[in-house]
């Protein structure tokens, strides 16, 4: 999907106090940019809109939150979901960061002296085409680099049924292990899901919505 450009999106970026304007400065000190760095800490990559991370983040205050996307036009009404979020939570917007960051280069952010407590990937690009498929945010190689700084659980979300089923052999090379699985995840009951607008639109398409947790072994 191709997205217009909006000239006011990167000044409006720069102006909001929980964005993060270089993220490559922050790599091996992400925490101690929250009031209380000792909370855990949870990361979402490829944010888009913030239709969850809006939702998620005031609803767990006692979490710090980093959102990354790649596009300053898709980040900049993220920001704006959140601030309205928490405006109408009437809650200080103290444990949220967000970012603009090419995931695929990850890596220039987030290194071994960083801790992510959850990463969570929603809905990601499935990069359909064979000569695409290592741009996918669950490819074996991207897997690799989040076990670098991953002390916890990895959430994936998705309605591609080919990048769920590919997705399995990518986390076994990387190794992983994948603790729970779903292929409807609608009709679990005992798993937290806050459904934002594109799964309410996929949902209606009739498309199932898959679900995994992972988690690096020996960490």
């Amino acid at each position: 999907m191709r997205i217009r450009h909006k000239p006011w999106a990167k000044p409006e970026l720069e102006s909001c106090p929980f964005y993060v304007k270089n993220p490559a400065e922050q790599k091996g000190g992400w925490t101690e940019l929250f009031e209380i760095p000792e909370r855990p800490l949870y990361i979402e990559l490829g944010c888009g809109k913030g239709g969850f991370i809006s939702q998620i983040a005031p609803a767990k205050p006692e979490i710090n939150f980093i959102a990354m996307d790649i596009k300053n036009e898709m980040l900049v009404l993220a920001k704006r979901k959140i601030e309205n979020a928490y405006e109408s939570a009437d809650m200080p917007l103290n444990n949220v960061k967000i970012a603009i960051q090419n995931i695929e280069r990850l890596d220039t952010a987030f290194g071994e002296n960083d801790r992510a407590d959850r990463i969570y990937i929603n809905f990601c690009n499935p990069w359909g085409k064979n000569k695409h498929k290592k741009r996918r945010l669950t490819h074996t190689r991207q897997l690799l680099n989040y076990r670098k700084f991953l002390k916890g659980e990895l959430w994936f979300k998705t309605d591609d049924d080919e990048l769920f089923e590919e997705s399995f052999e990518y986390f076994s090379e990387a190794g992983y292990n994948i603790k729970f699985r779903t292929y409807d995840l609608h009709s679990e009951t005992n798993i937290e899901n806050y459904i934002t607008e594109h799964e309410n639109m996929f949902t209606a398409e009739g498309k199932k919505i898959k679900f995994l947790i992972a988690e690096p072994v020996g960490e």
